[in-house]
């Protein structure tokens, strides 16, 4: 039981913290601290409410790394989190849920490619001008004056935004995808 409590305190990043009283652990510790100690029975399930909430985002991602360790190694884990960025990025299988109803489920994949739209975040070289040019079917808005949002079908040529917003003197020095997939997949089925 010793070598096991050493492995999930140092997984944990908790190891030099073992002869301390965990009252004294801060909120994020004493968090890392209750995923540590269900480890210890080596539960073929664990199950977990708002596991980061309330911790700084550095915490939050080392407990997403642990997270994806445990599951990796054979765990299953059923967690709840208002944080859609963590849904998105630990799970395989999601449950939406609103006012106590299940809206969907399924796997994560087949959920997010139900969404029949893609956003993309341009940022500029130069200004923007006054005024945007329209591309039929998409939503473009400036978010400042060096960058641009953009949500468009998922089945629209991107070359054809990019042909437009050359037409209209822009130029795009880079350009990323919004990750917010899953937020936008939750509006849209709770309204």
């Amino acid at each position: 039981a010793a070598a096991l409590a050493e492995a999930e305190l140092r997984r944990s990043h908790l190891w030099e913290k073992a002869q301390v009283m965990s009252r004294t652990l801060s909120g994020g510790m004493k968090r890392r601290l209750m995923i540590a100690r269900a480890m210890m029975t080596q539960p073929r399930l664990l199950i977990l409410d708002e596991p980061t909430a309330g911790v700084d985002i550095e915490i939050r991602r080392d407990m997403w790394r642990v997270l994806k360790e445990i599951n990796a190694a054979g765990t299953t884990i059923i967690l709840t989190t208002h944080y859609l960025e963590e849904a998105e990025h630990l799970c395989r299988n999601l449950a939406i849920i609103n006012h106590g109803q299940i809206v969907t489920q399924g796997p994560m994949r087949e959920l997010l490619a139900k969404l029949d739209v893609e956003g993309f975040l341009f940022d500029i070289d130069g200004v923007l001008p006054a005024e945007l040019p329209v591309i039929e079917g998409t939503t473009l808005t400036a978010i400042d004056g060096h960058t641009l949002d953009l949500d468009m079908p998922r089945a629209m040529d991107l070359n054809r935004v990019f042909a437009t917003l050359g037409s209209a003197g822009i130029r795009v020095r880079s350009m990323r995808t919004k990750s917010n997939r899953l937020e936008e997949l939750f509006v849209r089925l709770t309204g």
